[in-house]
């Protein structure tokens, strides 16, 4: 396993990494057609540069190859808390220290963007349970299960980290 860190591989995602990041997100084959769709308009949206736009999107890269992907942004209607959106690294490079990567660099963001908290949510299936882990590893707390939110027999785990 590796344990290089790519906190200096991380970029403000462009266009140019938009079919990357729609590669990993299928590759994982964590996410439904339905999902995919939605990520791909967030990730439009992120890179759109718009006045309302607070999408943040930024992907690491090795050897200049897109190899994850995270977006966060202010929560709306709050005060300091903000979303991280989506999160996926490529299969080839899990468990090698990108996506703590990534997570941290959108902490060290929101910190300076004078975030208080933030939000994560996930599945709460058996599948998603590397997921759960890696988030719990990461110092977010489980705050919330709502049952059946995604599917019968899918909840919707709600974690929050302070900073």
């Amino acid at each position: 396993m590796r344990t290089k860190s790519f906190t200096t591989g991380i970029h403000r995602a462009g266009q140019e990494d938009k079919e990357a990041v729609m590669a990993i997100l299928k590759r994982t084959k964590f996410f439904r057609p339905e999902e995919l769709k939605v990520a791909e308009e967030v990730f439009d949206d992120a890179i759109s540069g718009g006045p309302k736009n607070d999408y943040q999107s930024f992907v690491a890269r090795e050897a200049h190859k897109t190899i994850g992907w995270v977006c966060f942004g202010p929560t709306p209607c709050t005060v300091g808390t903000f979303d991280i959106y989506w999160i996926a690294v490529d299969p080839e490079h899990q468990n090698t220290g990108v996506g703590t990567s990534l997570v941290q660099y959108a902490v060290t963001s929101i910190k300076n963007s004078n975030g208080r908290m933030i939000v994560v949510e996930t599945s709460g299936t058996e599948h998603y349970l590397t997921t759960q882990r890696f988030y719990e590893k990461l110092g977010f707390c489980p705050q919330l299960c709502i049952e059946d939110f995604y599917s019968v027999g899918d909840d919707k785990i709600i974690y929050i980290k302070k900073v």
